[in-house]
């Protein structure tokens, strides 16, 4: 006689732009979800920076731009047209040298028509940007433009003026911690009264928001514990490091960096030993 089928296991996730897709992810293979949206995108009204960016490139100012994500890309264009006009903005964006992270910012791109010189290998990090940009780039003694996501990567900039280049962040949206704090609150008890086998981050940021949380009620030391306890799992090695940073050990870290390989990596994980 077989032994009786495990019980499902209880993961909480982060996730706030693709929540409904990270909560069918989890149940379709008959597990429970507990997702809660740890942070929101804010558009930058009235965005001087960008308009500057956008009038330097039209002077012919700018020599490589580094797009990435496509969101941003995307937000970009649309308040530069608040402005200039459309075809004048990319005619000279396509006189640039142009960098991309990942395959969105270059999907993006070529829908403009506008070309990609070079493009970041997997996982898609400023490290492996920065590593395609030193093969096929020169940045010393250029203007070198970077939109922004969330929160400056001030390492990256530090790497590119190293290498002699005036950097100019772009910023076009920013993260801000969600208007509804409740469910993330709960989240956080939850994992402390041990609720979770695993706990899944799909970005830096989302870590920021739960300490930023659990730091209002008293509670970081105490959390960070307890999420030990989990199986901790990451889309990749930006948000690892970030975890590793606070005294989170990473059991899982999704290779390739994508939610369905995440949640099919922490299910094959199971639960932490001892649990």
């Amino acid at each position: 006689m077989s032994s009786a089928e495990p019980p499902p296991l209880q993961l909480c996730s982060f996730e706030s732009r693709r929540a409904d897709q990270m909560r069918s992810l989890i149940e379709r293979q008959g597990n429970v979800a507990t997702v809660v949206p740890s942070m929101r995108e804010v558009p930058l009204d009235e965005n001087e920076t960008a308009l500057d960016f956008a009038q330097r490139l039209l002077d012919g100012q700018i020599g490589v731009v580094v797009f990435m994500t496509g969101v941003g890309a995307r937000s970009l264009l649309d308040t530069a047209e608040t402005k200039f006009e459309r075809q004048e903005f990319l005619t000279a964006l396509d006189a640039c040298r142009i960098a991309v992270r990942g395959p969105k910012p270059a999907a993006v791109l070529r829908e403009w028509g506008v070309h990609v010189d070079c493009r970041a290998a997997e996982p898609n990090t400023w490290r492996e940007l920065l590593a395609v940009i030193d093969k096929e780039l020169v940045v010393s003694g250029k203007t070198v433009a970077v939109q922004e996501y969330g929160e400056p990567n001030e390492d990256f900039y530090d790497k590119l003026r190293q290498r002699g280049a005036d950097v100019l962040p772009v910023p076009v949206y920013r993260w801000a911690f969600p208007e509804e704090q409740q469910p993330l609150i709960d989240a956080i008890e939850a994992t402390i009264a041990g609720r979770f086998d695993a706990i899944l981050f799909t970005s830096a940021f989302q870590l920021t928001s739960v300490l930023h949380t659990a730091d209002g009620i008293g509670c970081r030391d105490t959390w960070i514990t307890a999420a030990n306890n989990c199986v901790v799992a990451s889309i990749g090695p930006t948000a690892s490091e970030a975890l590793r940073r606070v005294g989170l050990t990473v059991d899982v870290e999704a290779d390739p960096p994508k939610m369905g390989q995440l949640v099919r990596a922490v299910v094959a994980q199971g639960r932490k030993a001892g649990q």
